[in-house]
């Protein structure tokens, strides 16, 4: 297999991987994740390392991505699996939403920023978006980022 091919399910269902270090956090987005028709659950991680080891394992459509986690952050594990894989789709799934912690994400190669305060309907239509290729920042973390700034490309 070429190392830029992900595995598709046979099932049509998009394949999920969930890393964050907070159990109570990855259990829910578990939970919601297995309630959904349409999605599946491949795998989960409580930190950086383990979430590229599981990527390179299962090769899920979309991954999850806490960015604050120990052993390797988020962002390290972003920029991990994007190397290796460049079609690979990832979510920065966080509380924070500094101008710096935006682009450190987005320029990783995350292909969208979600807040974990976001509604979970809108988490799974980001899941949703982002394995169709598309780009998901919502307004009110686009907005943080100076209109100015260089980085501004990051968000299309």
């Amino acid at each position: 297999m070429d190392v830029d091919e992900i595995k598709s399910s046979d099932s049509g269902r998009i394949r999920v991987l969930v890393a964050d270090d907070h159990p109570v956090v990855r259990s829910g987005l578990v939970a919601v994740i297995a309630e959904q028709t349409g999605l599946a659950l491949v795998a989960q991680a409580e930190n950086g390392e383990r979430a590229v080891a599981l990527f390179r394992e299962h090769r899920p459509d979309v991954v999850l991505m806490d960015l604050r986690m120990p052993v390797m952050d988020g962002v390290g594990a972003i920029r991990a699996i994007t190397t290796q894989f460049p079609a690979a789709r990832i979510l920065a799934l966080t509380t924070y939403e500094g101008d710096a912690d935006i682009r450190r994400a987005l320029e990783a190669g995350a292909r969208g920023y979600l807040l974990k305060d976001m509604l979970l309907t809108e988490v799974i239509a980001a899941i949703h978006a982002v394995r169709r290729g598309e780009r998901v920042v919502p307004a009110t973390v686009s907005a943080r980022m100076s209109p100015a700034a260089p980085e501004r490309s990051l968000l299309r």
